[in-house]
């Protein structure tokens, strides 16, 4: 009875041993809502970056195990999301996409000292806040609305010039910042309005873009209103306006709305990971599944990969050490080298601007 009993510890033992033998980690985005094409990005890019470094040994010996979660880009249930992977003991978050999401959220990560790394929240002030436990994988808001403003002043000149932008702190920001900028560069806007996102209904807006003669218009906002704007000025005779924008114009779902419409269409987006030689095995491997790496794809399976870097070099996989890790040290990833600076933005971040084409973007001309 004695060996049994004994026998029976043991393997009592060595199976709560296995069970701790994982990580958790969790990746929140927007599963659904009006974003939910990025969050399908952002689950694609996470969970090979799980697959493939769990194949490779995992991270200090330890499988990972990532969860999903919906934040629906919400800020409220950003919150509910954070608090939920947060009981659940999670080391590290990939998200989330929208700032408003990133920078509520972010106050429970740190709280709990848990690392949020997010693929997508451009708003300055997601790292601006003093806290040592946000990064992000993009570049900034104030960045790409500097790009867009130099290349409207080189390839449009001579040519009105509107704004739109919503009133969110993103929006509002690459508004600032786009104005400013083309002020700097000697051209002023005819029009600056502001619109709401979610409406469906832009005449108004249109109309008065076509009263000051906009020819360009740089929408800081979300896809879904530029569509609809774009598509309701062609429809009042502006057969002649491009429209440029930030990143979020990059997902599928704008040409689904525009179509035809939206060709020569702009945004600007930090150089195609996917034409990188550095992505080139990871871009085949999911080509070759049926899946295009688009958007936050690869920058989402770059989060991964830093967290493993930074665990493996802090010798913890949380925690305050993980998180010291961060600084300091430069990350190979699908991306190219990485490297962060005291604020958690990444030391390099290249903005360009694309065009979209027949249900395509590339490179705009410069």
């Amino acid at each position: 009875m004695r060996v049994s009993w004994l026998a029976t510890v043991a393997a009592v033992a060595l199976t709560a041993a296995t069970a701790q033998a994982e990580i958790p980690i969790a990746m929140v985005g927007p599963i659904t809502g009006d974003q939910a094409s990025i969050g399908e990005q952002m689950r694609q890019g996470a969970e090979m970056a799980t697959a493939d470094i769990n194949a490779a040994g995992g991270v200090l010996g330890e499988q990972l195990s990532l969860s999903i979660e919906d934040d629906a880009c919400d800020p409220r249930q950003a919150v509910a999301a954070a608090n939920k992977v947060a009981g659940e003991g999670v080391a590290f978050v990939v998200g989330h996409y929208c700032s408003a999401t990133s920078i509520a959220a972010s106050e429970v990560y740190n709280e709990e000292r848990i690392l949020e790394i997010s693929p997508g929240s451009t708003n300055p002030l997601y790292t601006e806040r003093g806290l040592d436990n946000v990064f992000r994988a993009c570049g900034r808001d104030d960045q790409q609305a500097t790009v867009a403003a130099e290349y409207v002043a080189k390839m449009f000149p001579g040519m009105v010039v509107g704004i739109t932008n919503d009133t969110t702190s993103p929006g509002t920001t690459l508004g600032d910042v786009f104005q400013a900028k083309l002020h700097e560069l000697g051209v002023t806007e005819a029009a600056r309005l502001t619109v709401t996102k979610g409406d469906m209904d832009f005449s108004s807006i249109v109309t008065r873009l076509k009263e000051a003669g906009v020819q360009v218009l740089y929408h800081a906002a979300y896809h879904k209103e530029a569509a609809l704007i774009l598509r309701q000025a062609r429809e009042q005779g502006m057969n002649d306006l491009r429209i440029i924008s930030n990143d979020d114009m990059i997902v599928q779902d704008y040409w689904s709305i525009v179509g035809e419409q939206g060709n020569g269409s702009m945004f600007t987006f930090q150089a195609d990971p996917r034409l990188d030689p550095t992505a080139a095995e990871v871009v085949a491997r999911f080509k070759a599944a049926g899946y295009d790496p688009a958007g936050y794809t690869l920058y989402s399976y770059a989060a991964v990969q830093i967290y493993a870097q930074a665990a493996t070099a802090a010798g913890a996989t949380s925690g305050d050490a993980l998180i010291a890790a961060m600084r300091g040290r430069t990350f190979d990833t699908v991306l190219g080298p990485m490297s962060f600076d005291e604020k958690g933005d990444p030391t390099t971040a290249a903005y360009r601007v694309y065009e979209w084409k027949d249900g395509t973007y590339a490179y705009a001309p410069e």
